[in-house]
């Protein structure tokens, strides 16, 4: 009866997320019998229907997907962006004032179907964008297997593992993924890999026996989602699916986290709001200057309307887009796939990066790297599963190899298709196995000939497993392998330089050195010994007793090769590493130091203990201290923890991680960065970007072609604004000049924003790194878009472009000798004047673009053709403004006239002039450096 109350108690805590919402110790502390009988659970399983009725209440398991934005939410979104939302109520108030018009004027309706064109071209554009790159996140894998076996109506079945239930017994076995939370009620060597929810990449042993209350990750009778079965085979009861599960916690604390928005969209959004109140001023307040002056209603708002115009850059919102899906290809091509446009500048910005170790830094693959047996060290060469290297004297270590495997479980998988070797069982078994192969063990032989007669499988409390093999014409031998003290203790003997000698006090002091010394590198040491014996099966005292003690190896999951080379790019870049892991400080220390992320001899190692120990004031403290910098053993609240603690200082943070631990801090970062191949699904969606090929090493590529991005995103601002003042700079002279029309309309600005300048503006976002981008600090996260240097330079080509411009305008009205208040529109001389305008703001632009591709460097030294895409934009530039000259229907809607070839003679010297005094300004600030690297 008290049992049927408990198990009462235990289902009215059930949930309709999929698991119990208290008590989750009952379900560790049960003994196996009780637990079936506490949850409900027939001995042969859940019938098909009560799992139907339990799934209606409880749900499916699996994560809440996040709902994606729908095409046309999509589509709309692009509207809402500032100078949008202002070309939006520009084009909404000339169709106002041609609605109102009497007579009304077809020259206003146009103007405002061509603005309407504008936003719906740079939403098109923008939308395109966003699209493909939604599309392509979509096609990622997800994590969770898809089909499981679970005890139904007395026989196994294989289901969906979206219907799993709390109750359903499930049947696992090594190599399965684990697919739900589940406390094991019968275990038969079984050993897990949860690194994807704590970053320990150790496997971790099991039990169907009840433990004492405690935090539930560390319960040694449980499974959980997301993690897999090493070795083994588990017969276990489903006590929490979905999102009540551990992995579900993570999920829902990665789902919770804001989103982060990068700094060029904080920089974007405060120069949008900037120009376009200076836009607005300024076209009020020429309207309020005109209208009192005599001015009709209709054509001081049109005046003003295309001050408005000039002073926006319509062709940003698209160039801007363009330019960041270059920067997306260039990083697909290096194998990173970026799901937003704008975390590819965000990359360029980083400051900080955070990095898990096991998988991210390492290839999450167990390799023997030292071996020591005969009182020597052999060296192994090569890492992963593939068996590929050398064992240094492999003849003195063959023995210890061989007794080794034969006292293994797990299995070498050979590639199949794309397909790497893989190890089917404990990863430190199969390290074994590589070792061996790698000094020429047979291990198919030698079991062929003396097969494998008892086994004594691994227990927690002995540290060690042993097997028996032979037959009785060869007798029979005992293996086994465990911890160094473990195995040492049971050791009489010991083989040094090939003999078999007595284990002294002096023989064990010298084994207790070789382990010190191959732990102290971080190395996961294990102990091998043998014995022989009489009969195939002896008792486990007899088998594990009087042994031999053959030799040592010591194993490390290796860093990838490719890490320290990008770790030292990062740091020329002036980027702080902080590696983030689950694993112990020991071995986090190790590969820390491998891959270079460690140089001195005193690290700071903080525990997730400690962690918990710092108040605010004290975390702040940690992380601004200027030592290299390790936390171990943090969980992903920690993670969390650290990554907003790194914002609140101004950092710029990338994450880095595979695992369902990561996700958190992924989501919360300015940028998460997830392993594409081996990394979780949570991760995955977490994440701005996936490695496909899960190397750390791009990180510093992306990072290259991320501050590469912004680099030419100034250039192309340069380029765009400078113009616009040679846009604005004629219409004020021609206002305060008295002129009574404007120097250039706004239907010819729009055709120079869109027709003339986005194709050149795109060339330069094309513009391959500078070759000493990784060799400068990251921008300030703060520096604006606009900063002192950048605003010199506009003004300086502006000032310069403006010049040029009024002049063959004011040139050609004054050389008319006609008086201003009696030029109208139609006037032939004013038609050719704004065409002179426009030809004159195109054909500048054009050598613009060829000064702003450098800041400091000549162009002669960068090569005028070593960008033939900006050459051609610009060639189609003034192509398109030669057939807005001469082509009659052109003619027509823009009011223009045809040029002579004198006159572009005169506008190409001004484009040539411009040019010329870039290129002095450059050879000034190259004289001031060199003459401030010199010194007094």
């Amino acid at each position: 009866m008290p049992v049927r109350i408990r198990a009462r108690a235990l289902s009215d805590r059930t949930t309709g997320s999929g698991g119990l919402t208290a008590g989750p110790s009952d379900v560790l502390q049960l003994p196996p019998a009780g637990l079936a009988e506490a949850m409900d659970v027939p001995p042969g399983g859940l019938t098909t229907q009560e799992a139907a009725r339990r799934r209606a209440q409880w749900g499916p398991n699996e994560m809440p997907r996040t709902p994606g934005r729908g095409v046309w939410r999509l589509f709309a979104a692009q509207f809402t962006d500032l100078f949008a939302a202002l070309l939006l109520l520009a084009s909404a108030g000339t169709f106002v004032i041609y609605a109102m018009g009497r007579p009304r004027d077809t020259g206003t309706l146009q103007l405002a179907v061509a603005i309407l064109c504008v936003v719906v071209l740079n939403a098109s554009i923008g939308f395109a964008q966003e699209y493909s790159a939604e599309r392509t996140s979509e096609s990622l894998q997800a994590m969770v297997p898809h089909r499981c076996r679970v005890l139904r109506d007395d026989a196994a079945n294989d289901i969906p593992v979206v219907d799993l239930v709390p109750g359903d017994v499930v049947l696992l076995e090594a190599g399965d993924a684990v697919p739900a939370d589940c406390r094991l009620v019968e275990a038969h060597d079984v050993t897990v890999n949860n690194a994807a929810l704590t970053g320990e990449s150790a496997p971790v042993t099991r039990t169907a026996e009840a433990v004492d209350a405690g935090p539930l990750l560390g319960a040694r009778n449980c499974v959980f989602m997301g993690t897999d079965v090493i070795s083994g085979t588990i017969r276990a009861v489903t006590f929490a699916t979905g999102t009540a599960t551990v992995f579900g916690r993570v999920f829902k604390l990665a789902a919770a986290a804001p989103k982060q928005k990068t700094p060029l969209q904080h920089q974007v959004a405060v120069m949008a709001r900037r120009v376009a109140a200076v836009a607005i001023t300024i076209g009020a307040l020429l309207f309020a200057i005109r209208l009192p002056a005599g001015q009709g209603l209709v054509p001081s708002f049109v005046f003003a309307l295309g001050v408005m115009v000039a002073l926006v850059p319509e062709g940003l919102p698209a160039t801007l887009s363009v330019s960041l899906a270059i920067g997306v290809r260039r990083m697909a091509r290096s194998h990173a796939l970026v799901k937003k446009l704008l975390a590819v500048e965000a990359l360029g910005s980083t400051t900080v990066v955070c990095t898990d170790k096991t998988g991210t830094l390492t290839q999450a693959e167990m390799t023997v790297a030292r071996l020591w047996a005969g009182g020597g060290t052999h060296l192994v060469s090569g890492v992963g599963y593939a068996p590929v290297g050398d064992v240094q004297d492999a003849a003195g270590v063959r023995q210890l190899l061989l007794s080794a495997v034969l006292c293994s479980n797990a299995r070498l998988i050979r590639p199949e298709g794309r397909a790497h070797w893989r190890v089917l069982g404990d990863t430190t078994e199969g390290a074994l196995l590589v070792a061996a192969a790698k000094a020429g063990v047979d291990r198919a032989a030698h079991e062929a000939a003396a097969p494998r007669t008892a086994e004594h499988p691994f227990d927690s409390g002995r540290k060690l497993m042993s097997t028996v093999t032979g037959t009785p014409a060869r007798g029979y031998e005992v293996h086994v392998k465990g911890a160094p003290q473990a195995v040492l203790a049971l050791c009489t003997d010991i083989v040094l330089k090939g003999r078999s000698r007595p284990l002294d006090e002096a023989g064990r002091k010298t084994v207790d050195a070789a382990n010190d010394e191959l732990a102290s590198q971080g190395l996961r040491v294990l102990a091998v010994a043998r014995r022989t014996v009489s009969v195939p099966q002896p008792g486990r005292g007899e088998a594990e007793s009087r042994l031999t003690f053959l030799g040592l190896a010591g194993m490390l999951d290796p860093p990838r090769p490719e890490v320290s080379a990008a770790v030292s790019a990062c740091r020329r870049a002036g980027i702080r590493i902080i590696m983030l892991t689950g694993d112990h400080p020991l071995t986090a220390e190790a590969i820390a130091r491998r891959v270079g992320i460690v140089r001195h001899p005193d690290p700071v190692v903080v525990s997730g203990t400690e962690l918990d120990a710092l108040d605010e004031p004290g975390l702040d403290a940690l992380l601004a201290g200027p030592g290299e910098l390790l936390l171990c053993r943090v969980s992903p609240e920690h993670k969390m923890r650290v990554v907003t603690a790194l914002q609140r200082r101004g950092e710029v943070v990338a994450v880095t991680g595979d695992g369902a631990n990561d996700a958190p801090a992924l989501k919360h970062a300015d940028i998460g960065v997830a392993m594409g191949a081996s990394g979780t699904d949570v991760a995955r969606e977490a994440a701005v970007m996936v490695l496909l090929n899960d190397s750390f090493a791009t990180i510093a590529t992306a990072v290259r072609l991320g501050r590469a991005v912004y680099r030419n995103i100034r250039k192309f601002l340069v380029y765009l604004f400078s113009h616009n003042i040679a846009e604005l700079v004629p219409i004020l002279a021609a206002t305060f000049a008295g002129f009574p029309l404007v120097p250039i309309t706004a239907v010819q600005i729009l055709a120079i924003d869109l027709g003339s300048d986005v194709l050149p503006a795109l060339a330069l976002g094309a513009e391959p790194p500078e070759h000493d981008v990784m060799h400068r600090p990251p921008r300030p996260p703060r520096e604006p878009l606009f900063s002192p240097a950048v605003l010199r330079r506009i003004l300086f080509l502006g000032g310069i472009q403006s010049a040029g411009v009024c002049a063959v305008f004011f040139w050609h009205i004054n050389a008319s000798g006609i008086p201003y208040d009696q030029f109208t529109a139609d006037n032939p001389v004013y038609r050719k004047a704004i065409t002179l305008v426009q030809a004159g703001i195109v054909v500048s632009q054009f050598f613009n673009a060829l000064a702003v591709r450098t800041e400091r460097e000549s162009i002669a030294r960068t090569g005028l053709l070593s960008n033939p895409w900006l050459l051609a934009a610009g060639a189609f530039g003034i192509g398109l403004m030669a057939a807005i000259s001469y082509l009659p229907p052109l003619q027509a809607v823009f009011h223009t006239a045809p040029l002579n070839a004198a006159d572009w003679a005169v506008l190409a010297a001004l484009g040539a002039l411009l040019l010329a005094a870039d290129e002095g300004r450059k050879a000034w600030l190259r004289r001031r450096a060199a003459t401030a690297q010199g010194g007094p």
